[in-house]
């Protein structure tokens, strides 16, 4: 066994590696960059390399750097986490150039699969079924679309590189063909450096069923599937395993031709092949299709260890170590039922765009597995995914361990940011999902009561002053000093709504608060707070902006009336950036003439492409930046000449 490894990664992924190997007896290098300065991963780590700047190309992406850290720190092996140089086999064989060890796959066998047109072909000859599809080398715009049209529509235009749904592109009919491939080829150049595509069937309720493999370069074995069919922006939001609904027959179908795929390219170490399967009329042994192979540790590898029992990064280290497979294929089997949901920092009504900021509160119930790679006080970056948590539960059936997700969900805690908490308890109690009836178009039929804002009761908002004022702590005084006032008032905003609310402070334990047209009474009783009857829930107040961790966590700004005042300007005229990031491209001119619904500007944020379009019919009055600028949340891109009524 090594003594030392590095882990060329950052983040939940990093940590986890980490508290493995440490349990092991292994010493951990970590790397970091300029922004992961004081990153949990870093204070985990027996010691620590600084590789470069901020963004991921000067930094995490820096094979020959990270390297030279292993090298200068004592380490024998490198592991690579997820994203990043993972996939990469030239970074694969100069590890190994430098007398080092990678964990995980040989250089051949990540190239085998990573273009997904020379993947699926290998495939076949595996015996392992596909989708129908053009996967060959002409890339000619004329022949993808004929091609496209023998498939028959819908179809899928796929970036033959990478993943993570980037370079993917969902066309319906043959006149939407040419802007998707433009789209597609665009988004595949700027994530992979590779603008090559391929065309698949469509299938029309299709479930996203992978099997987890390992191997030891001879041998292979599954540890049974995952259903990864909840899905938003072609990205995984809630894993589960085993997949509902599976029979033994098809899971011994699909576990052997997953087997068949690692050994046919001599695969070491932790991999995943994808399927995509055919939901319409129930699961089938002939009804699944090899879609990709990700040659290296996934996401959603939790839930697999936790219905097998198998520490996975434990046997990524011993077989990289040179030992055999831990166990037969007639060893393994499934106990119970495993969720996971992916926490991220974003705001879903805004369309799951990805968000910054410091995170002031963090909190999961003790019966929760939360890998995370943050904690309180550290700052999601515009520089890299926005995760802050993977909740994972297990129970002995799949109905006690959805109830512990709910659980789990509705007890997580987190302030400083806005997430996908609610959207995940959304989907956590979406009927069809309780009974197993999962696709992947799921998400996107039902996105509009997933994503419903509650009524926020009058007692949060009252909850909510208090903790904005700083009524809510012990202040015997209150209320009574000469100097401080009976009454008070703050103005809280929701949802783009301000709410004037008033206070009368009664004694050191009463306060009456008038919330719209309703008085909801505040009463401390025995150290405790009750706000109109109801347990006053736990808060958090960062800067202007109090959460009160009731319902997923409800979110209010407190508006200085100072701020708001000198704020107050603008034209509605102006397209700005939602959040921060590059500008990869802008469609825009001075003097032209766009119509509502058009492509001004691309920006690139969080592993993402996102396209900022006109909102109206207008003319470009003003172009703000440039392509390769970095620019901030609310930063101006373009401006539109005002409409006449503006203008008057």
């Amino acid at each position: 066994m090594f003594d030392t490894i590095l882990i060329a990664n950052r983040g939940e992924i990093a940590c986890r590696v980490m508290e493995t190997a440490q349990a092991m007896g292994v010493r951990c290098v970590a790397v970091y960059s300029d922004a992961d300065a004081v990153a949990k991963h870093v204070q985990m780590a027996d010691a620590a390399v600084h590789i470069g700047g901020s963004a991921p190309s000067e930094s995490y992406l820096k094979g020959d750097v990270i390297i030279q850290a292993a090298l200068d720190s004592g380490a024998q092996a490198i592991h690579p986490g997820y994203g990043f140089l993972s996939e990469n086999p030239d970074f694969v064989e100069a590890v190994e150039a430098a007398g080092l060890t990678f964990i995980g796959p040989s250089a051949k066998a990540i190239r085998a699969m990573g273009l997904k047109d020379a993947a699926k072909a290998l495939m076949v000859e595996a015996g392992v079924p596909v989708v129908p599809g053009y996967h060959g080398a002409d890339q000619d715009d004329a022949l993808l679309a004929e091609e496209a049209g023998k498939i028959g529509y819908p179809v899928l235009v796929k970036a033959v590189a990478g993943g993570g749904g980037k370079g993917m592109r969902l066309v319906e009919e043959a006149k939407e063909f040419q802007a998707a491939l433009n789209s597609a080829r665009s988004e595949a150049k700027t994530a992979f450096g590779n603008s090559d595509v391929l065309v698949e069937k469509f299938v029309t309720k299709p479930r996203h069923i992978e099997v987890q493999v390992f191997g030891d370069g001879t041998n292979a074995v599954h540890l049974f599937e995952r259903d990864c069919s909840l899905q938003r922006r072609h990205q995984k939001v809630i894993e589960e395993a085993p997949a509902p609904g599976m029979t033994e027959e098809m899971r011994t179908a699909m576990g052997d031709a997953a087997v068949r795929a690692a050994e046919a390219i001599g695969y070491a170490g932790a991999g995943t092949v994808e399927f995509i399967v055919d939901g319409s009329g129930g699961l089938s042994a002939d009804g699944f299709f090899f879609m990709e192979m990700n040659t290296r540790l996934q996401v959603e590898h939790p839930v697999t260890e936790l219905i097998t029992g198998v520490d996975l990064v434990e046997w990524q280290l011993r077989v990289a170590a040179g030992e055999a497979l831990p166990k037969a294929q007639d060893a393994l089997t499934i106990n119970g039922h495993a969720f996971e949901a992916r926490l991220y920092a974003e705001d879903v009504p805004k369309g799951f765009l990805p968000a910054t900021g410091t995170l002031t509160h963090l909190h999961f119930t003790p019966q929760t597995r939360a890998d995370s790679g943050v904690r309180a006080g550290d700052t999601i970056s515009p520089f890299y995914d926005p995760m802050i948590a993977k909740v994972i539960v297990h129970g002995p059936t799949r109905d006690v361990a959805l109830s512990r997700l709910r659980a789990a969900l509705a007890g997580c805690e987190v302030g400083g940011t806005v997430t996908n908490l609610a959207f995940l308890g959304a989907l956590a109690g979406h009927e069809g999902f309780a009974q197993g009836d999962v696709d992947t178009g799921l998400i996107a039929r039902d996105i509009d009561a997933l994503t419903a804002q509650p009524e926020v009761p009058a007692r949060h908002f009252a909850r909510a002053a208090m903790a904005a004022l700083g009524l809510d702590q012990p202040q015997a005084e209150a209320g009574f000093n000469l100097w401080r006032p009976l009454r008070r008032q703050v103005t809280l905003a929701r949802d783009g709504e301000e709410h004037l609310l008033k206070v009368r402070v009664l004694s050191e334990d009463v306060q009456l608060w008038n919330v719209g047209d309703s008085e909801v009474r505040a009463e401390r009783i025995g150290g405790r707070w009750k706000v109109d009857g109801h347990v006053a829930p736990t808060v958090s107040v960062a800067d202007n902006v109090v959460t009160v961790f009731d319902a997923y966590g409800i979110v209010f700004d407190v508006v200085d009336p100072l701020a708001r005042a000198a704020g107050a300007h603008g034209d509605g005229n102006i397209v700005e950036a939602p959040m921060p990031g590059l500008v990869r491209a802008i469609d825009a001119e001075v003097g032209q003439s766009v119509t509502k619904g058009d492509r001004l500007a691309v920006l690139e944020a969080m592993k993402m492409e996102h396209s900022l379009l006109a909102a109206r019919d207008g003319v470009v009055a003003e172009v703000l930046a440039q392509p390769g600028d970095q620019v901030e949340a609310g930063a101006a891109l373009v401006r539109l000449e005002a409409e006449a009524e503006d203008a008057a």
